[in-house]
């Protein structure tokens, strides 16, 4: 697949950060439609009208990822109204912390961070895969986990928890859909480290690892979902801590990443504000 003209592509986290550039995206191909859902409103707006005076047809839904019905609802939605989605960016997420696990105050802190990261990637590609099937064209899912899936890291365990669930997923159903023979549906798995779009403020880079850009992010991701690649990891020393993690003994690893600075790079971690 060249691009994503004359795709409909559904893209979540929409309003902002990676979403909204893959939106953009997508819009700048000529995609047949571009469907934004985000949970924030008022956002969600302000980037529909930048992309339709771009030219876009655009078409917006304010949904709460964390809440398998509105989820549900949204998907009849945009099957009745817009169409089958060809082209599905599982981009929301969200971080906590910055503590420990044992001093999570709030419950529903962890439950919203299991409930974005793991099973919202779930319950959508669950909604559309079977229009996938049915559909004789070219068919991308992306599912945006992080290098925290591939690596544990103190004061983020549930984070981490969440993108190693998603990591597993979203490889998985990649491995189904060649097995079962949906051989047009690929499915491409991202592992950024931090980027400099306000959701990890404070966040330290790592040895050899500075912050990534959004823009950097998006194209090697645009360019690995358009191939049916099956994986980015950014940057290269993440795909070598993962290497490292799986022939290291454990605290000749622990003590490698410690010096490169991965297991102190939440110390002073903000975040973007709710």
């Amino acid at each position: 697949m060249k691009n994503v003209s004359n795709k409909i592509v559904l893209v979540t986290g929409a309003a902002m950060g990676l979403g909204k550039l893959f939106a953009t995206r997508a819009v700048a191909e000529h995609a047949a439609a571009v469907v934004l859902w985000d949970i924030n409103g008022d956002a969600l707006k302000e980037t529909a009208a930048e992309l339709e005076a771009a030219g876009g047809t655009v078409h917006t839904y304010v949904v709460d990822v964390s809440s398998f019905e509105s989820i549900s609802e949204a998907a009849a939605l945009v099957r009745d109204n817009v169409g089958t989605v060809e082209v599905l960016f599982n981009n929301a997420g969200i971080v906590r912390g910055n503590s420990y696990f044992w001093e999570t105050k709030d419950v529903a802190d962890i439950e919203k961070t299991i409930a974005i990261n793991s099973l919202a990637p779930m319950y959508i590609a669950r909604e559309f895969i079977p229009g996938m099937i049915e559909s004789d064209s070219e068919c991308r899912i992306v599912n945006i986990a992080s290098s925290a899936g591939l690596v544990a890291n103190p004061r983020m365990a549930v984070y981490a928890a969440s993108k190693w669930a998603a990591v597993g997923f979203s490889d998985s159903i990649r491995l189904e859909l060649e097995q079962a023979g949906h051989k047009h549906i690929h499915v491409t798995t991202v592992c950024p480290t931090y980027i400099d779009t306000g959701m990890f403020d404070g966040a330290k880079g790592m040895l050899l690892t500075p912050i990534l850009q959004p823009e950097d992010v998006v194209n090697a991701t645009w360019d690995e979902m358009t191939n049916g690649g099956p994986f980015v990891i950014l940057p290269w020393t993440s795909r070598l801590n993962k290497v490292l993690s799986g022939v290291l003994p454990v605290k000749v690893r622990d003590a490698f990443l410690n010096l490169a600075g991965v297991y102190k790079s939440m110390e002073e971690f903000k975040g973007r504000e709710r």
